[in-house]
């Protein structure tokens, strides 16, 4: 949302409540909404007399804005919205009657009202009855399960954390049923909504509100936003951090000054000790509508102040300016006692401040300050990292090689910690091979390596297509003793299997065995995907018997990577019924590898006829459409593949990556240009990107679309002007003489690339 629309949006906010405040002063006093609301947001979990305020509460007040117009009733939310906008009644009566509500505190719903709310036809009605979930089977749900697990399994998946599956829970919840009806059917399940729930609901409609370019759209969303933080006072939950944060951070994001603070109010008065916290948040709002005079006056009142609130607030302006990049953390770095702050993660933030500022002066000592006052070892190294890796511009090997001098100056051995975050730094900016260097240094040095960590270079490794990089791993593993897992064994069998190295991966296979770790299914899997993919069906057959002597049952993914590679309709069926005497269930990738054979062995209709079987689950629907727009532009019935696409987009879905890759490398002559600009836009991946756009020029070449290819090759320029390589890459696909003489035609794009266009052009 734009700066313009936030500020009309803070007008219909003022002029909803400044309706809603005539409404209910007909009201008699004790059943005013303002009275209730500010109840509601007191952080206790009972009502109880406002608190008088701390010094450091008064302090916080005196620097805050006073309003131009004394509000109906201090420390409320509905006294935030003072002027009226120049906005029709029509935009804002349904909002002022909804923030009238939130506005009146009552009580929750009993099981009655809800029963009696599907009887109405609720939204908790409406949501139960929709096909997609009243249709789906014990049987689907099952199965569903089964496939997820087997893919978490068989792919290494980082940073999956419960709390993150939690939130897309929520999020899928929220977005498709919205806040209320998903509370509801938590309600109907017998879940009981907890804190995490309404905070994460809260968020969903927050976010919805900052993207949103409708004004009353954002309001539905806010107004959302506040009936849950009342539902969820009604049921006696504190207003915390994690519940008032997302609120302050949008008015900061939409420039709210006013509303800022006043929301504050009742967060203030029912937990004064959020005062100091309040703080960080006050900073940031200031940075982020650039009022220097207030983040000057900030600086400066606490300078000299030095009673624990005060510090404790002082940490709090300076966490805000370190993680907004200003140097304004000068003034407070003279004066902070580095050794007062109550948090490691502070402090390491304020490192990497000090890094991103090249400040090496204020580094060095805030290190000694804290090894004089004995600092853990462990948490100065984690320090230097943070420091460390926040410099810009530094690469890599300097970066290491600093990391050591500090260490060395110090006198202080790196910990594993601090190690493996600069392994992880490593990988993520692609540097597996000096990520291994670090490896083996630090085993030399006697620390411990993680299993973990071994797995996110292993992960690299696949990532940066580095599958040489195996052996230099398997040989770490028994020189340091680090005692690997199944899943360590799998991931270093599928880099040998992807480099063609089959006897490598046997001999890991073996060594495997030697450690008494059972094989399972999905090690023998990635074996038998690379025979298939260099067509080597007699190694396939011998995977397959090396399971039966190994009494290794085959899965779904065995089943499905055989009849992907069946050539001729009786394999099929006969893999099809071994499949089902073995009670294996029938998975997408199952569906899936029936769409390939059937396409393969010519029996287009029965490709087709897959899609329709009713034990797809829905989830899964669109993925397999695609794979059969896949096969079937593969097989030159590109027409119908692109009615699939057209059919997919029409019930608002999308395509995979891979099946958009195969519609645009098989594009015909016949079809539209616009659609494979079209198909271009569904890849966000810039890998996948990449790819499709240089087909797509292949093709505009071919078919003599040479302004469009220019306008392509435009765009790959724009996107990887630093890459020659991939320009390369390109040119050698369009090697046609033709194409070369017209590229010059594109200014500044003949001098760039004359070499390149010479070659072509006499080619």
């Amino acid at each position: 949302m734009t700066a313009s629309k936030a500020k009309t949006l803070s007008s219909l906010f003022k002029t909803a409540v400044k309706n809603a405040t005539k409404e209910s002063s007909s009201l008699p006093s004790g059943d005013k909404p303002l009275k209730q609301f500010v109840s509601s947001l007191d952080t206790s979990s009972a009502p109880s007399p406002s608190p008088s305020p701390s010094p450091s509460s008064a302090s916080f007040r005196i620097r805050s804005p006073q309003p131009t117009k004394k509000p109906a009733n201090d420390g409320s939310l509905h006294s935030w919205l003072l002027q009226p906008a120049s906005t029709s009644e029509n935009s804002i009566g349904g909002f002022t009657d909804e923030l009238h509500s939130i506005l009146c505190t009552g009580h929750p719903e009993s099981s009655k009202d809800i029963e009696e709310m599907m009887d109405n036809g609720s939204s908790l009605g409406r949501v139960l009855n929709i096909p997609w979930l009243s249709n789906v089977s014990n049987n689907n749900i099952s199965l569903r399960r089964k496939e997820l697990s087997r893919e978490r399994k068989q792919k290494w998946v980082f940073k999956k954390t419960q709390s993150g599956r939690f939130n897309r829970l929520i999020k899928m919840c929220g977005d498709k049923l919205g806040t209320k009806a998903t509370i509801e059917v938590f309600d109907k399940l017998g879940r009981d909504t907890g804190l995490k729930e309404y905070n994460a609901l809260i968020a969903i409609c927050l976010e919805k509100a900052r993207t949103s370019n409708d004004e009353d759209d954002a309001l539905e969303h806010m107004s959302e936003a506040f009936k849950t933080l009342k539902k969820m006072r009604e049921r006696g939950f504190q207003v915390e951090e994690g519940t008032y944060g997302p609120f302050l951070m949008y008015f900061i994001d939409m420039g709210m000054v006013e509303e800022f603070f006043f929301f504050c109010g009742p967060i203030k008065e029912g937990n004064p000790s959020s005062v100091t916290r309040l703080g960080y948040y006050e900073m940031l709002l200031w940075i982020g509508v650039n009022n220097e005079e207030k983040i000057q006056e900030l600086c400066n009142c606490i300078v000299a102040a030095d009673e624990e609130d005060d510090f404790k607030l002082k940490e709090n302006y300076l966490l805000a300016l370190c993680e907004s990049g200003r140097k304004d953390i000068m003034q407070l770095l003279e004066v902070i006692d580095i050794t007062r702050i109550s948090s490691v993660n502070v402090v390491a933030n304020i490192f990497e401040s000090l890094g991103r500022l090249s400040f090496d002066s204020f580094a060095e000592k805030f290190l000694w300050t804290l090894k004089n006052n004995d600092y853990k070892m462990a948490d100065i190294s984690r320090l230097i990292f943070s420091y460390v890796s926040a410099i810009p511009n530094l690469a890599v090997e300097d970066l290491f090689l600093k990391f050591k001098s500090l260490h060395m100056k110090f006198e202080i051995t790196p910990s594993s910690a601090s190690y493996e975050k600069l392994i992880t730094y490593c990988c993520d900016l692609h540097k597996v091979h000096f990520a291994l260097d670090i490896v083996h240094q630090m085993c030399e040095e006697g620390l411990s390596l993680s299993i973990e960590m071994l797995h996110s270079i292993l992960h690299a490794s696949e990532e940066n297509y580095e599958y040489n990089l195996v052996r230099r791993i398997y040989s770490l593993i028994g020189c340091h003793n680090v005692k690997p897992t199944s899943e360590t064994f799998r991931s270093m069998i599928n880099l040998s299997v992807k480099m063609k190295d089959f006897n490598g991966a046997y001999a890991m296979l073996d060594d495997l065995k030697k450690l008494n770790i059972s094989p399972t299914s999905t090690i023998y899997n990635t074996i038998l995907a690379g025979y298939f993919r260099e067509s080597n069906i007699s190694g396939a057959m011998m995977v397959l018997k090396q399971m039966e002597s190994e009494d290794v049952k085959p899965d779904s993914h065995t089943y499905s990577y055989l009849i992907a590679n069946c050539n001729c309709e009786e394999d099929i069926t006969k893999y099809c019924e071994a499949m089902k005497a073995a009670g294996i269930q029938v998975t997408k990738h199952i569906f899936m590898a029936l769409i390939n054979a059937y396409t393969a062995c010519g029996q287009i209709e029965k490709a087709k006829q897959v899609v329709l079987d009713k034990g797809i689950p829905v989830n899964s629907l669109n993925e397999i459409k695609g794979a059969l727009a896949s096969a079937l532009a593969c097989s030159g019935m590109m027409p119908d593949a692109l009615n699939i696409y057209k059919e997919i987009k029409q019930n608002g879905g999308t395509l995979e990556p891979k099946p958009v890759i195969s519609l645009i490398e098989h594009f015909t002559s016949e079809g539209d240009v616009n659609i494979l600009l079209q198909l271009l836009e569904e890849l966000h991946d810039p890998d996948y990107w990449f790819d499709g756009c240089c087909r797509a020029v292949v093709h505009c070449v071919t078919k003599k679309h040479l302004r469009l290819a220019l306008d392509l090759l435009k765009q790959l320029k724009d996107e990887f002007h630093k890459d020659d390589l991939a320009l390369d890459v390109v040119f050698d696909e369009c090697n046609c003489r033709e194409a070369a003489k017209r590229f010059t035609d594109w200014p500044g794009f003949a001098s760039s690339h004359e070499g390149r266009i010479r070659r072509y052009s006499f080619s």
